[in-house]
């Protein structure tokens, strides 16, 4: 009877010791790494951060409705434009040991103060703007306040570090959000135990969760037993609360750096897209955004190339290389996609199987993407295994309107790490009136309806990234098709596609200068010109031509041809000319 009700009593007390208290000072309440004794990271960080290549990330409007099309083209536009650096960034994440750790929900506390470590930091921030939004304090403006004091006050200082004997009986321990969500177990969580490869590890290693026991997946252990085989037998999953005297955890700097000295940050503020202003404030939540969009962990490289290793020497031959991922509606959400049967009937035309990742084992789902020249799925956690994805890998992502506004940059880091094609449809919501806007926080993400001429414009595109070149029935379709396959940077395969339509091509003054756009990107300079000629030739009125002709003349030394096209532009076009070479002043010397 004893047992039962102190079995009672913890049970009762447990969601309260599981609670995290956001209503004091940020400065109470967030852990400053670079000033503790309790949090040290065990080695010295051989970089902060430093620039990476990453991947051609692209989207396309596939709606059959024209307003649909143009906020989805004016959303991506807009999107590159001011939220993609010029360059990705790796963010070092490093093996770390505290004292006094708790883990609460889906978070860590050093001190009673919550460790800002990658994505738990980020949504520990995040709670704390949404608990305190009623206050008569603006949350906002205390955050800021007190990162911008971390950054001073770090001014000088380095991230502390302590060499110590890892014992045997000292546990690793990691925070996961959930033990349920394979992209955030993927990402977040597993990613960590990379860290554990340069300290010789021998102790016991267990993952926090908030979730009831009865929603952790399979998936879980599979992937650690499959990735991490050195570990078998010291592997746990435990629900949070848990406290510790000392614990070893893994330390990500994505957002710890809002809390870095200014100096150790100031030049990620030469890779900010123009259009989004001079500097990037990570003391701000507007600025963490926009780099959150555009960082990959090292942690996640370090996962990918484990995970690439570990399928070498296997024979995965059988599996196939193009592929429609649909769902194992056991195991996911109900998002039907209307007009799937007729997709996957046009793919299988061209080798595409139809497949579900729940249905392969760990090692599988990564060779699939090691190998795949394709993988086409709807929008959805799945997309994590792009990860594995090998560099001239096509990922076809089809999603809506709401997909691009609310989750497209959340797949930018794997496919940056993956460094393949990562090219997004965007066509209709599966509801009864597709034109009406859904609200995320009641109606979800809302299915796809991709239309017969929708998977006309997926399949064509598909198809023409692998070197064929389907029937275009006009001048317009083909122009958006060769403009689609030039932005996700396949240059010779939109040329194969032009060299298919050649009286097509050369009656339209547009799709000339697409075919002189393909010469370009190839470094056909020569032939490029010759096209530009051309070009001017079928259409005399357009007098950009001649400009992109003398450019073209002068890149490639031909002096004749840059003369002929002054002299045409100043006969033709005086106003015109008179402001080029006012711009240009030299260009009167070489006329």
């Amino acid at each position: 009877m004893v047992t039962s009700v102190n079995k009672v009593q913890q049970e009762t007390a447990e969601p309260l010791r599981n609670k995290i208290d956001l209503s004091f000072d940020p400065d109470s309440l967030f852990l400053n790494p670079w000033q503790s004794s309790a949090f040290k990271l065990l080695r010295k960080p051989d970089f902060l951060w430093r620039e990476m290549d990453g991947a051609v990330i692209e989207g396309f409007g596939v709606s059959d409705h024209a307003q649909i099309n143009d906020r989805s083209r004016a959303h991506v536009k807009t999107t590159l434009r001011r939220r993609r650096f010029s360059a990705p960034v790796e963010v070092n994440v490093l093996p770390a040991v505290a004292d006094r750790a708790e883990f609460r929900k889906s978070a860590m506390l050093v001190d009673e103060k919550i460790v800002m470590s990658g994505a738990s930091g980020w949504r520990a921030l995040n709670a704390y703007r949404w608990e305190n939004e009623a206050e008569d304090f603006d949350p906002e403006e205390k955050l800021q306040a007190f990162l911008l004091a971390c950054q001073k006050k770090n001014k000088g200082s380095q991230l502390p570090v302590e060499q110590i004997f890892l014992e045997n009986d000292l546990d690793f321990a990691v925070e996961c959000r959930n033990t349920f969500n394979f992209y955030h177990f993927m990402v977040e969580s597993l990613t960590q135990l990379t860290v554990l490869d340069e300290v010789g590890f021998q102790g016991r290693i267990t993952f926090h969760y908030p979730n009831s026991e009865d929603k952790r997946r399979d998936f879980t252990s599979a992937f650690v037993e499959a990735l991490f085989p050195e570990f078998a037998g010291r592997v746990f999953f435990e629900r949070a609360p848990q406290d510790y005297g000392m614990v070893m955890t893994a330390f990500d700097l994505t957002v710890a750096l809002a809390q870095a000295p200014q100096a150790d940050v100031a030049d990620l503020s030469k890779l900010m897209p123009k259009d989004a202003g001079d500097d990037l404030d990570l003391s701000t939540t507007a600025g963490r955004h926009l780099f959150n969009s555009n960082v990959v962990s090292s942690s996640l490289l370090a996962l990918r190339a484990r995970a690439l290793k570990a399928i070498e020497g296997h024979d995965f031959s059988y599996l196939p290389k193009r592929f429609y991922v649909g769902r194992d509606m056991r195991n996911s959400r109900a998002r039907p996609v209307d007009g799937e049967a007729q997709l996957v009937e046009h793919l299988a035309r061209f080798d595409f199987e139809q497949v579900a990742f729940e249905h392969f084992t760990p090692l599988e789902q990564i060779a699939l993407m090691a190998q795949a020249e394709v993988m086409i799925s709807c929008h959805g956690a799945g997309f994590t295994n792009m990860l594995f994805a090998n560099k001239d890998a096509l990922v076809i992502e089809l999603g809506t309107l709401q997909t691009a506004q609310e989750r497209w940059s959340d797949f930018w880091p794997l496919a940056n790490a993956a460094g393949c094609r990562y090219i997004s449809f965007f066509a209709d919501y599966n509801a009864e009136d597709p034109l009406i806007e859904p609200r995320f926080n009641v109606d979800g993400i809302l299915p796809v309806r991709l239309s017969s001429k929708g998977t006309a414009q997926v399949v064509s595109f598909i198809v023409s990234a692998l070197g064929h070149a389907p029937n275009m029935p006009n001048p317009a379709s083909l122009a958006q098709l060769v403009r689609r396959l030039l932005r996700a940077r396949l240059a010779q395969q939109a040329m194969t596609l032009m060299e298919a339509h050649q009286p097509m091509v050369r009656g339209s003054i547009d799709l000339m200068l697409l075919l002189a756009d393909c010469h370009k990107d190839m470094g056909e300079t020569q032939s490029e010109l010759v096209v530009l000629e051309q070009a001017c030739n079928l259409d005399p009125s357009r007098w950009q031509t001649l400009i992109r002709l003398f450019w073209c003349a002068n890149s490639c030394d031909r002096p004749e041809v840059i003369r002929w096209a002054l002299s045409v532009l100043e006969r033709d076009f005086p106003k015109r000319y008179e402001a080029f070479v006012t711009n240009h002043e030299w260009v009167r010397f070489v006329a």
